[in-house]
């Protein structure tokens, strides 16, 4: 059934314009709105939803996640205490990926789904990893999203540090699920990619008019790595195999660049993923976007699922490194749509919207729109959220599945993961 957004003021994501009006909403992948004069629609055979007082624009989306850390909060720490990004790696994050099975993974997105619907995010790009349980792992992320109601672009993170047979399985699942999903071919990062595997993958992306989903240079063990391996630094490795001609290709952090590379990456089709948090977690460095061009985006690499989070933290973070300004901010925040747009993705359409409660004590308007979005909107404001044109959030509740339940399979779930990691 179409949706029909009553008495509501419908904030324009691009130029601000502020609208009182009647939304229609059309249901279906890529669906259009259609605005009304308050009262002048027809409210016969719609579902018909009171907005009177309340703010209705585009819905957020994900640059780069990661499902499978949901189960990771206060998780058992490990036997070695990591000194470093490296280390943290190997004694955290892989040994946390090695452990997971089909079933912790359907948990994992399940929450991860949840989380983002309630945070105003209907689109997720994720970079998935469970080494000794890839068959299967990307549909069953898919359908768990699907329950939930929210729309992916997902892909395995193939990577040769578990071996050869464990590299084969991950580009076979990325075969296997392209062949009838939307997607990207995942790669974990240079350092853990020999040649053999970067080809395959970049081929695999061919095939598929799809792109490569990596993460570049966030420490300055993949650039050592590249240059004392292949005498390149990452880019330039990235750039000879075709990584950065493809405009489907998501490029993760890039945070230790020289000049060279980010010229290379000015010129590219490929996009830059920013997770300022992330970086700050992991002390390895601050991105700036100094000649980078304009394909930046913003993610939060799993730390959690709250963009306008994401957002702020980004901007706070690089006030003073990258120059940066709520406008510029909001237009990073925002560029994912314009990523999905210009690829012809679907799932990010007109009828991806969040009915915001957000009373202010101050003026709102088009001329102060961004102020409005850095130093006052949070998530606790999302009240409704709509994908594909689908009411997925009701007065902060999910419709299409059962939070109890989620929270319920999820602790199993993760109590399941904690063993296997004392």
């Amino acid at each position: 059934m179409n949706l029909l957004l009553k008495n509501g003021t419908f904030i324009d994501w691009k130029n601000f314009s502020f609208t009182e009006a009647d939304i229609f909403v059309e249901k279906g992948p890529n669906g259009k709105i259609k605005l009304y004069y308050p009262g002048e629609a027809d409210e016969e055979g719609v579902q018909v939803l009171d907005c009177y007082g309340k703010y209705i624009t585009k819905s957020f989306a994900n640059g780069h996640h990661h499902v499978y850390s949901a189960l990771s909060r206060g998780m058992p720490a490990p036997e070695k205490a990591p000194i470093n990004f490296h280390e943290k790696l190997q004694y955290v994050w892989w040994r946390l990926d090695k452990a997971l099975d089909n079933e912790m993974i359907e948990a994992s997105a399940l929450f991860t789904a949840m989380e983002c619907a309630k945070n105003g995010v209907s689109f997720v790009i994720d970079h998935h990893a469970s080494p000794f349980a890839v068959e299967g792992s990307l549909e069953t992320i898919a359908n768990a999203f699907g329950k939930v109601g929210i729309s992916h672009l997902l892909c395995y993170e193939t990577s040769d540090r578990d071996g050869e047979k464990v590299a084969k399985a991950g580009l076979e699942e990325t075969d296997s699920y392209l062949q009838n999903h939307q997607g990207l071919v995942g790669l974990h990062a240079s350092f853990t990619i020999g040649d053999q595997t970067l080809k395959y993958a970049v081929d695999l992306a061919e095939k598929y008019h799809s792109g490569i989903h990596i993460h570049v240079a966030e420490d300055r063990i993949d650039q050592q790595d590249s240059i004392e391996k292949y005498g390149y630094r990452v880019i330039n490795r990235l750039k000879k195999f075709g990584v950065t001609d493809l405009p489907k290709s998501i490029l993760v952090h890039c945070i230790h660049l020289n000049d060279e590379e980010r010229n290379i990456l000015k010129n590219a089709e490929s996009w830059v993923a920013v997770n300022m948090e992330s970086n700050l977690n992991n002390n390895v460095g601050q991105f700036s976007s100094a000649r980078l061009g304009d394909n930046i985006m913003l993610g939060t690499d799993g730390m959690h699922s709250d963009m306008l989070r994401a957002a702020k933290a980004t901007y706070f973070s690089c006030i003073k490194t990258d120059k940066s300004s709520p406008d510029k901010l909001y237009a990073r925040f925002r560029n994912i749509h314009n990523y999905i747009y210009q690829n012809g993705i679907n799932g990010d359409g007109e009828n991806n919207l969040v009915v915001l409660d957000y009373p202010t004590p101050t003026d709102f308007n088009a001329e102060n729109f961004v102020g409005h979005f850095i130093y006052g909107m949070e998530a606790k404001h999302v009240q409704h959220v709509i994908s594909d044109g689908k009411l997925i959030v009701k007065d902060r509740m999910l419709t299409q599945a059962d939070e109890g339940e989620i929270l319920e399979f999820s602790k199993e779930m993760g109590g399941k993961l904690w063993k296997q990691l004392k």
